[in-house]
């Protein structure tokens, strides 16, 4: 391998690594796992109606499960889930 190239790989790294440090920094944690082909489809429209970033639409989703939970209304949550299945 050339050393422009491990030099280039060398540079993305650090910036990867800069960019992890900064959204640390700003209270921000990496969050990852495996979705189904159901909740790729809602992903995809959840991103094409309101021009969400990745993270929002995660963000989102999770303060949207919480709130159902803290109001009680997981159960109606899950309900309609189940029931509302493309």
């Amino acid at each position: 391998m050339t050393s422009t190239i491990k030099a280039k790989r060398s540079a993305n790294a650090e910036k990867q690594k800069r960019f992890r440090e900064k959204q640390k920094q700003n209270g921000k944690k990496q969050v990852r796992g495996y979705v189904t082909p159901e909740a790729m489809q809602c992903y995809r429209e959840i991103s094409d109606k309101t021009n969400w970033t990745d993270s929002e639409i995660l963000s989102n989703a999770l303060r949207i499960t919480y709130a159902a939970y803290k109001c009680g209304q997981i159960k109606l949550l899950n309900e309609w889930l189940k029931d509302n299945e493309k």
